[in-house]
């Protein structure tokens, strides 16, 4: 449905279709239309939008128009919106609202208050802060039926009906899923069928672990224990793959060398802000750059005597990055997925080593032939010589496993000292092997060629 045809029915007053549209629509849909109007004609449309649908509408949509709206409804229409909201979502929304706002959103959400304060209260970034209040907790005495029965009258207020948690005073015994009740016997008895020891997570638990939990034990939810190992909630698998879409984000603005910003989108971002995260990089890895100069420079008289070497400094320092970012990708995945660990650096550097062997030996004679054939005898470069190809190839080789060593070490000393892998990504590393290839360059070069002895 195009914004002409909204646009059209709003200045004719037909109302009633506009809501036959939002109700045929999906709320995702209708939550990315919305903005696309101004402020008071997405007032307007989002009051025509069906009960039932308006607070899941309200959850998709970006704080920038949830912030619009929140400030035009009445107190009586943010209730409504707030009650049917789960209370994970609502918190999501509280967060991302200035002072004011909360203070109204907090004022309106009546039984919900404590509950939404209580995840609020939950450091940033730990299961507890993205966890929801809403499941469906039964008694190890009750039979199948009587689970049903409770999950028929319950289970529109919760986040999902899934997997439901078997609770004796407030301690987790297992699990039972919608399959099993619906598959067993109404009599038997929920101790006698549940999943005993399940997979937990704690309150204060990193939420990226806990999102990488879900691909790794294939689940759709994960119950949360407090310190007392009693259960407060859980983390739904929407949550967690919002988790690993902002980290994901996250790391590759690091990658980039741009200091991350991933709560807004790149549209909404001014110019102002863009600079601020990119220009503290930019300026260290100019700073550092300088300490190239300061190696090319100290080399002057050497190049000065065989000036074909210059031609091959950018080719070298180029591939020598290339390899070293090859490295610490394919780390820092391993690293974010799990795969690799700290007490793995010594696997990672002998994998490392061979692969650095394989790639620097091919591309070594690749480049040793490259310089014979096309710099020496097809465009007859001044100075190209038998020891010339073979420095610059041998320097290559060297460049490149030193590369990947410094690649896939970097990594992992970074997570060692609790810091991002992503950091020591491709802008840091290339600025470290660029200075790494011209020292070896220009030593092997003295060590090689009877010109610069």
């Amino acid at each position: 449905m195009t914004i002409e045809v909204f646009e059209r029915l709003l200045n004719e007053k037909q109302f009633k279709a506009i809501k036959s549209i939002f109700d045929t629509m999906n709320p995702v849909d209708t939550a990315l239309l919305l903005p696309e109007f101004e402020d008071k004609q997405m007032l307007m449309l989002f009051r025509l939008i069906p009960k039932e649908n308006a607070s899941m509408v309200f959850s998709y949509m970006e704080p920038e128009q949830q912030q619009v709206l929140v400030e035009a409804f009445t107190d009586s229409e943010l209730k409504l919106i707030m009650d049917d909201m789960f209370i994970d979502d609502t918190v999501d929304v509280i967060e991302e609202m200035p002072a004011n706002v909360v203070e109204r959103m907090l004022r309106v959400a009546g039984d919900k208050r404590t509950a939404i304060n209580t995840i609020l209260n939950y450091p940033e970034d730990s299961a507890g802060s993205i966890m929801t209040l809403e499941y469906i907790s039964l008694h190890p005495a009750m039979t199948i039926g009587d689970a049903l029965k409770k999950i028929k009258s319950r289970g529109e207020y919760s986040e999902t009906v899934n997997v439901c948690y078997v609770i004796e005073k407030h301690k987790l015994l297992g699990t039972i899923t919608a399959m099993d009740l619906l598959t067993c016997d109404d009599d038997e008895l929920l101790s006698d069928v549940m999943e005993e020891n399940p997979i937990t997570v704690k309150t204060l638990s990193d939420q990226e672990e806990v999102a990488q939990m879900f691909n790794k034990y294939d689940m759709v939810s994960i119950p949360v224990l407090d310190n007392e190992n009693c259960m407060v909630g859980i983390v739904t698998f929407d949550d967690a793959m919002d988790v690993i879409q902002e980290e994901t984000e996250e790391d590759f603005q690091k990658m980039a060398a741009i200091a991350p910003n991933t709560d807004t989108p790149y549209l909404k971002i001014s110019t102002w802000e863009l600079w601020k995260g990119r220009i503290p990089w930019l300026l260290l890895l100019m700073l550092s750059a300088t300490f190239t100069g300061i190696i090319i420079s100290s080399f002057e008289d050497a190049l000065s005597k065989l000036v074909v070497l210059t031609a091959f400094i950018p080719m070298l320092m180029g591939t020598g990055g290339n390899s070293g970012s090859q490295a610490s990708v394919t780390v820092i995945r391993g690293l974010s997925l799990g795969e690799v660990d700290v007490k793995d650096i010594f696997k990672v550097m002998w994998k490392e080593f061979r692969v650095s062997i394989l790639c620097g030996v091919s591309l070594a004679i690749a480049c040793f032939v490259k310089i014979i054939v096309i710099d020496g005898l097809l465009l007859k470069t001044p100075g190209v010589s038998t020891n010339v190809a073979l420095v610059v190839a041998l320097t290559l080789c060297l460049t490149v496993i030193c590369a990947k060593f410094i690649g896939c070490v970097l990594p992992i000393i970074a997570k060692r000292l609790k810091l991002d892998p992503a950091v020591m990504a491709s802008p840091f590393i290339t600025t470290v092997v660029d200075g790494v290839s011209l020292i070896v360059y220009f030593g092997i070069a003295k060590a090689i060629l009877p010109e610069l002895m």
